[in-house]
C-alpha cells in the first residue's frame, strides 16, 4: 500500500508542472499581443508561491491522508475491482470525480472546510496562474471524501492516476481567452462555467463544482451559466487584501476561532466551525461587522509599489522557480532535514517578497536576518550538504540578496520612478 501515500504527489503532476509554466508564459504573451493582458506581477508572485509552497506538504509526508487511505484499504476493502481490465480505470475516473465533486461542494458549504478552500478564491484576476493557487491546509480533512474509492476496492496506483489527470486537467479553465465551447458545456468543465465558480457576483456563487464533468452540477441543481451581459468579478465577497500566504492559509481559522471567542452563546461558539461561510453569530456580527466588497465599485486590490520593490520581486521569483524545480528533482539526494529546512528557506523567501508588494518599500531588515541565517546554515558544512545545486542556489541567493537590498537602498529614489503593478 505505500503508493497509497503519492495521493498529493502523483508522478503526473510532477511531470505536468513545466507544462503548466510553458502555458502561462504562452497566455501572457497572448495576453499582451491582443491587449487583453491580465497579469499582474503581485498577484502572479502570490499565486505561483502558494501553488509551490502546496507542494511541500506531501513532499515532507505531513498529514495521515496516506496512513488512512492505507488503512481503509487493507481493513474495509471490498475487493470489486483489479487494475487489469480497462473498465475499471474509467469507472474509477468517473467515481473520483463524483467525489471530488462532493468533497469540492462541501467545501464551499461549510466554514471550516472553506477555511481550507478559500485560498483558491483569493485571486482577483483570473488566468493559468490562479489554477496553482493552492491550500497548505487541505491535507486535514480533504482525504475523508476519497475513502469510498479504497472501499470499494479501487486498486492505489489507479486512484493516483486518475486522482493526477483530474487534477492536470483542471489547470487549463482557469482562463479568460478561451470562449463557449458549445456541446462540450454540457458535459465537461470549461473555462466559461468555471469562470462563474470563481466569480463573487451574487447571481454566480456557489455553482459549477465539478472537475472535469460539469454533469454533476446538472444533475444536483448547482450548474449555473456564464450571462454575456454579467461579466464575472473574481475573488471572495470578503477581500483578504494581502499577499501575504500565511494570511491566505489561516485567515478564515482566525475569524472563526475570534468569532467563537467573542459570541456568548455556547451554540453559536460551536456553530460557527460548522456553518455556511457567511454565516455568524449576531451578538458579533453586529458588534464587529466584516466589511464586503462594494461590486458596482470594485477595484482589485493592487497597492503601489516602488520600482525597487519591483526589481527584488522579479528576482525572488525567478529563484523561487529554479530552486523549487531543483528541490522537487533532486528530493532523493536530500535528507529529511535538508528538504524541511529547504522549504522553510523558501517559504520564509516567498513571504519577505509578498509582504514588500503590500507596502512601498522593501522589507530591508527580515531579508538581511533571512539571508544571514540561510548564510549560517550553510557555512558549517554539516547541517546543508554543500554539494546540493539546491544548496548552491540558496548561497548565491543569499549573497545577491545581500547586496540587491544594499544597492537598492543606497540608490537615490528619484532614480527610481514610482508606479503601479
Amino acid at each position: 500500500m505505500e503508493t497509497v501515500g503519492s495521493f498529493d504527489s502523483s508522478i503526473i503532476i510532477t511531470l505536468a508542472v513545466p507544462a503548466f509554466f510553458i502555458l502561462i508564459f504562452i497566455e501572457l504573451i497572448y495576453g499582451l499581443a491582443s491587449g487583453k493582458s491580465n497579469y499582474r506581477l503581485n498577484d502572479t508572485f502570490t499565486s505561483i508561491s502558494l501553488g509551490l509552497i502546496s507542494r511541500y506538504i506531501p513532499l515532507l509526508g505531513l498529514g495521515i491522508q496516506g496512513a488512512a487511505f492505507a488503512y481503509v484499504a487493507q481493513y474495509y476493502n471490498l475487493k470489486l475491482f483489479s487494475s487489469s481490465s480497462v473498465w475499471v480505470w474509467v469507472f474509477a475516473f468517473f467515481l473520483y470525480d463524483f467525489c471530488y465533486y462532493w468533497m469540492h461542494r462541501l467545501h464551499h458549504e461549510v466554514k471550516v472546510l472553506w477555511a481550507t478552500h478559500v485560498v483558491h478564491h483569493h485571486g482577483e484576476e483570473f488566468n493559468l496562474s490562479t489554477a496553482l493557487r493552492q491550500t497548505s491546509t487541505g491535507f486535514l480533512w480533504k482525504w475523508i471524501f476519497y475513502l469510498p474509492i479504497f472501499i470499494v476496492g479501487i486498486p492505489p496506483e489507479v486512484f493516483v492516476t486518475v486522482a493526477g489527470v483530474n487534477l492536470v486537467y483542471q489547470f487549463w479553465v482557469h482562463t479568460e481567452h478561451i470562449p463557449k465551447l458549445g456541446w462540450y458545456e454540457y458535459v465537461f468543465v470549461s473555462p466559461s462555467n468555471h469562470r462563474i465558480h470563481h466569480a463573487q457576483n451574487k447571481h454566480y456563487v456557489d455553482a459549477n463544482y465539478g472537475g472535469v464533468f460539469i454533469l454533476w452540477d446538472r444533475l444536483f441543481g448547482t450548474y449555473k451559466e456564464e450571462l454575456e451581459e454579467l461579466k464575472p468579478i473574481y475573488g471572495t465577497a470578503k477581500p483578504l487584501k494581502s499577499w501575504n500566504p500565511f494570511k491566505a492559509n489561516l485567515d478564515i481559522f482566525r475569524e472563526m476561532l475570534v468569532d467563537s471567542t467573542r459570541t456568548k452563546s455556547f451554540k453559536d461558539k460551536i456553530k460557527v466551525w460548522f456553518s455556511r461561510p457567511n454565516w455568524r453569530p449576531e451578538d458579533v456580527k453586529n458588534k464587529y461587522p466584516i466589511i464586503k466588497n462594494d461590486l458596482e465599485n470594485f477595484k482589485p486590490y493592487n497597492p503601489e509599489v516602488s520600482s525597487e520593490v519591483k526589481i527584488y520581486g522579479w528576482i525572488q521569483l525567478l529563484f523561487l522557480l529554479v530552486i523549487s524545480a531543483v528541490i522537487t528533482s533532486t528530493v532523493g539526494a536530500q535528507t529529511y532535514l535538508e528538504t524541511s529546512l529547504f522549504a522553510l528557506i523558501l517559504t520564509a523567501s516567498c513571504t519577505i517578497s509578498l509582504v514588500a508588494f503590500e507596502n512601498y518599500n522593501l522589507k530591508v531588515f527580515p531579508e538581511v536576518v533571512k539571508s544571514i541565517v540561510v548564510l549560517a546554515l550553510i557555512f558549517p558544512g554539516n547541517i546543508l550538504n554543500n554539494e546540493l545545486l539546491v544548496t548552491q542556489l540558496m548561497l548565491f541567493q543569499s549573497l545577491l540578496n545581500l547586496v540587491l537590498i544594499t544597492v537598492l537602498s543606497l540608490v537615490p529614489k528619484k532614480i527610481f520612478s514610482n508606479s503601479r503593478n
